[in-house]
């Protein structure tokens, strides 16, 4: 059997799993993809393999069949987001299919603590200035105690998102329908837009569906609080990119970090690049070595297990 990794962050730690596949006696091919691999290389590719472990490829309807129609039987989404794969679409061509749930909630929530403290003391900023300008600026950060934050999506994300903020002693106005209990005494849990006028920072954790589709509009720009600094570490999309420009241009939102984009890579002409206090990820959040290694093991076994069984 023929197992195909597009994956780039398990990619990037490919040798420590080729004995894996070797002492299985499953013949592994790693693919070379930056951030995602086209949907004419999919389909040119996937007949010829018989499981897949794909990362944020477009594993549309249309990859899946040309997959089916040769040997492909089984397919393991990556980590936690779905939005890129056709479940619907794998269950009707008979295709073994999932994800591995709940397993970057720690490694993503470190980064969004990390992109809210370097938002509130410059720190990007800073670093940058010295090192490419050998300045030593001192802008004025603000504290976090007593802030606010908007956080949306409470997910295994932005639940460990949230304990990370309650420790800084910040307020959260939590987003989400699936929300019914309410954990922590600093957490109020609030239907959106509401209260976003309160917010200081707001924090996107949730996943990428119709609902969450662009809930940053042009519509909420009035509704926001001037000055608040803008975290997403969710889906791109989840931004529409024009109008958090608007907001940055008209001195609504402060800066922003953003880890994940609209499209990917960064354009090189995106004007997010503009404002200095900004701060860039690389669609990079979950990708530390512990946890990089722990779910391709997982991927590994829940694809060997779908190859073995049928099931």
């Amino acid at each position: 059997m023929k197992v195909l990794v597009t994956c780039p962050p398990m990619l990037g730690m490919i040798d420590e799993f080729r004995s894996t596949f070797a002492n299985a006696g499953v013949e592994l091919f790693a693919a070379e993809v930056v951030q995602t691999m086209p949907e004419e290389k999919l389909e040119e590719l996937l007949p010829n393999f018989d499981g897949w472990i794909i990362g944020d490829d477009p594993a549309t309807a249309r990859v899946l069949r040309a997959g089916a129609s040769g040997k492909l039987k089984a397919i393991v989404k990556w980590g936690v987001g779905i939005d890129n794969v056709d479940f619907n679409a794998a269950r009707s061509l008979g295709l073994s299919a999932c994800n591995t749930p709940n397993v970057f909630g720690r490694e993503v929530a470190d980064l969004a603590m990390n992109y809210v403290s370097g938002l509130a003391r410059h720190t990007f900023y800073i670093d940058r200035e010295i090192r490419e300008r050998c300045a030593w600026p001192k802008p004025a950060g603000i504290s976090l105690a007593g802030k606010i934050v908007a956080l949306v999506g409470y997910g295994d994300i932005g639940k460990n998102t949230a304990s990370r903020l309650v420790a800084a002693e910040m307020g959260l106005n939590v987003y989400d329908p699936a929300l019914t209990v309410v954990p922590n005494e600093r957490i109020n849990h609030l239907q959106w837009p509401n209260g976003l006028e309160e917010a200081d920072f707001l924090v996107f954790t949730c996943p990428l569906l119709p609902a969450t589709y662009h809930m940053f509009d042009d519509s909420i720009l009035p509704k926001l609080k001037r000055g608040v600094r803008v975290v997403n570490v969710g889906r791109g999309q989840v931004i529409k990119e024009s109008a958090l420009i608007k907001a940055l241009e008209e001195h609504i939102v402060h800066s922003v970090a953003l880890d994940v984009f609209e499209s990917e890579p960064l354009p090189v002409d995106s004007l997010l690049r503009e404002y200095p206090y900004n701060i860039f990820g690389s669609h990079n959040a979950s990708n530390t070595r512990d946890a990089v290694f722990r779910v391709s093991t997982q991927a590994i076994e829940l694809l060997f297990d779908y190859l073995e069984t049928g099931k």
